[in-house]
């Protein structure tokens, strides 16, 4: 990538398969009628959205993530509910110890300080966003049943807008705790 190209990044905690494969099954017979189902490859926890940044900035962007998740403790997270915004619609989490909050804390402090972030007025939210809408469907979907949903890799991630959706693509995957 060029340094004066202008992706559009983000940082994430990165699913287990195993919990990606229940989403999927949950999407199909839950979401289905609602909009257009988050793509597995796409399924994440969001840590901090960078929005359009200079490629050249993001071997600093990956070594600020490598950081936090080096010291990250063990993340465990358990479904709490469902939630339509205007657009999307997102299962959120429980946080079980706070290790996610945590990572999410360290890692935007270290965002800030490198000058490529800015930290949101309201607290962070473990979620993950399932489906995305023009118009609210309101649905009421049982939840999922996942169990403990625990993340051992973090990773940079660059959004490429496409005309079916946003694509997205690890550039640096990192495991959590060292």
């Amino acid at each position: 990538m060029a340094g004066d190209e202008r992706p559009r990044l983000f940082c994430a905690l990165c699913l287990p398969d195993e919990t990606i494969e229940r989403l999927v099954g949950w999407q199909a017979r839950e979401l289905r009628a609602g909009g257009r189902l988050v793509a597995p490859g796409n399924l994440h926890l969001t840590l901090a959205f960078l929005g359009s940044r200079p490629a050249a900035e993001l071997p600093s962007i990956a070594g600020v993530l490598r950081g936090a998740a080096g010291h990250a403790r063990p993340v465990r997270l358990r479904v709490r509910g469902y939630r339509e915004t205007r657009s999307v619609a997102m299962l959120t989490f429980d946080d079980e110890g706070g290790a996610a909050t945590a990572l999410a804390e360290d890692l935007h402090g270290g965002l800030e300080e490198l000058g490529v972030y800015r930290r949101e007025a309201r607290p962070w939210l473990a979620h993950v966003t399932v489906l995305r809408f023009r118009e609210r469907p309101r649905l009421r979907p049982a939840l999922p049943e996942l169990g403990e949903v625990s993340p051992s890799d973090a990773a940079v991630f660059i959004s490429r807008l496409r005309p079916g959706g946003a694509e997205y693509e690890s550039v640096e995957t990192v495991a959590l705790g060292g």
